[in-house]
């Protein structure tokens, strides 16, 4: 039960008359509105005559068209272990995993499936991705004239990938049980949990 005490009581401010027509905060935000409009340095700042000017972009953290990064012999990084898939909360990702036929993994994805008119570019598959195996470009104009076309499969992706290399360079990370999937060379030995460093 609460106490008399404990119970605290708050009156609304009083609003003298020339509060109540709220003319100040109107004048307010039309000196507001007024000083963007007219304000020539900002206004140039903002608005690119698109597509003949484009904005400069952060390549290194802009998020648009997925990837499937390939490994040094030309073959797709992704081991199948569908972290992405479970990371992803628009679940828009849909990977089919079959037997690796290379003896340096156990799976790879037969099928590998991004729905990017259904995807939020958020970024935790390319979190997810114990081999660095997605990742989001700097290419963000996509054309599609049914869903069909936004539904990129793998081999898309990896066309994006060989289109995106020199813009994006791969991060190439060590994977671990999986050898080297980055540029390092696989005879490179790996240090394990008994190794002293």
């Amino acid at each position: 039960m609460i106490r008399d005490e404990d119970v605290m009581v708050i009156e609304p401010p009083k609003l003298t008359p020339t509060e109540r027509l709220y003319l100040p905060q109107i004048f307010g935000g039309m000196r507001t509105t007024l000083r963007h409009m007219f304000a020539k340095k900002a206004r140039d700042q903002r608005v690119l005559q698109y597509p003949e000017q484009q904005r400069e972009l952060r390549i290194a953290n802009y998020r648009g068209v997925h990837r499937l990064n390939k490994d040094p012999q030309g073959r797709v990084a992704c081991v199948a272990c569908f972290m992405c898939s479970t990371a992803c909360p628009a679940h828009c990702i849909h990977i089919e995993a079959g037997a690796s036929p290379w003896p340096d993994r156990e799976k790879y994805p037969v099928r590998f499936d991004i729905d990017e008119l259904r995807c939020i570019y958020c970024g935790m598959c390319e979190e997810a991705c114990p081999c660095d195996a997605i990742e989001l470009t700097p290419h963000f104009e996509m054309i599609g004239r049914s869903r069909q076309e936004m539904i990129f499969d793998k081999e898309k992706l990896l066309h994006v990938f060989d289109h995106t290399k020199d813009l994006k360079p791969r991060k190439n990370p060590a994977v671990t049980d999986y050898g080297l999937t980055g540029s390092q060379s696989a005879d490179v030995a790996r240090p394990n949990a008994h190794t002293k460093i």
